[in-house]
């Protein structure tokens, strides 16, 4: 039976939740989507919630009024400058947003980021953590961090490696470059463009993509994905025995072979 979370308290994030997908929705409006304390733990409530009933889990941003008056999107603008300005040693070495974003990272089931607009320093970490990455033709994305005389903490330094290579998240990292929708999508950073107004369908597109499959088959898939080579081929022997038991796969197979048939 699937439960469903709680988010009547929240402030910083929004819930929509289905049998089979939740959307959390950053909700900070008036300071960019900044990534504050609040934020990570109603984050991190949503991650216990998900590893005790896996579900696809969908992020997105808000929309927020520009200067010129108008409406854009926003995904995050990275972790909020007023809370880490006064953050000293002790807080980095508890790894706030680091531990956050690697628990969305190894959640049981897919993460689809569906960024409109602006996704930057903690912001552009909180999308590399996830499995898949839609935006909108307005995306701009990057690691503005050493210009602002910190690193990037949160898992840029490891994952735009394994991302994009090591020249390209060399530069990233290093110049603070920012990438269009197009260069993003050029270096697979981002997977698909769709219109403001199409995004989070599209985002729910997907997630019907991944709902089709066998929902064990695509946890084991994800999580022998990210083993270290040398599990390889071992861990996938143990996970292909699993699943050969599972009366999913009796029952898929069957389906496949009746349809056969017709």
């Amino acid at each position: 039976m699937s439960h469903t979370l709680d988010a009547s308290e929240f402030t910083a994030i929004r819930v929509e939740e289905r049998e089979d997908r939740l959307h959390a929705i950053l909700n900070r409006p008036e300071v960019r989507n900044a990534i504050d304390a609040t934020m990570v733990a109603e984050l991190h409530a949503v991650c216990a919630h998900l590893e005790q009933t896996p579900k696809i889990l969908i992020l997105s941003g808000t929309e927020v009024e520009g200067r010129d008056g108008t409406t854009k999107g926003l995904f995050a603008s990275g972790a909020d400058i007023g809370q880490l300005r006064e953050r000293r040693r002790d807080d980095a070495l508890r790894g706030i947003n680091s531990g956050l974003f690697d628990r969305i990272h190894t959640l049981p089931m897919p993460v689809i980021a569906a960024i409109d607009g602006v996704a930057l320093g903690g912001g552009a970490e909180l999308a590399w953590a996830a499995d898949f990455r839609i935006a909108t033709p307005s995306l701009k994305l990057g690691q503005p961090e050493t210009g602002l005389g910190i690193t990037a903490a949160a898992g840029a330094q490891w994952r735009l490696k394994e991302l994009v290579g090591e020249p390209v998240a060399l530069e990233l990292l290093l110049t603070g470059r920012i990438l269009d929708a197009q260069e993003s999508l050029e270096l697979k950073l981002v997977t698909e463009l769709h219109e403001p107004a199409e995004l989070i369908d599209a985002a729910h597109a997907l997630a019907d993509r991944i709902a089709k499959q066998d929902p064990l088959a695509v946890r084991i898939s994800k999580k022998v994905f990210h083993m270290p080579r040398e599990a390889h081929p071992h861990v996938d022997d143990l996970a292909q025995a699993i699943l050969f038991e599972s009366e999913a796969k009796f029952d898929r197979m069957q389906a496949f072979l009746d349809r056969k048939k017709k």
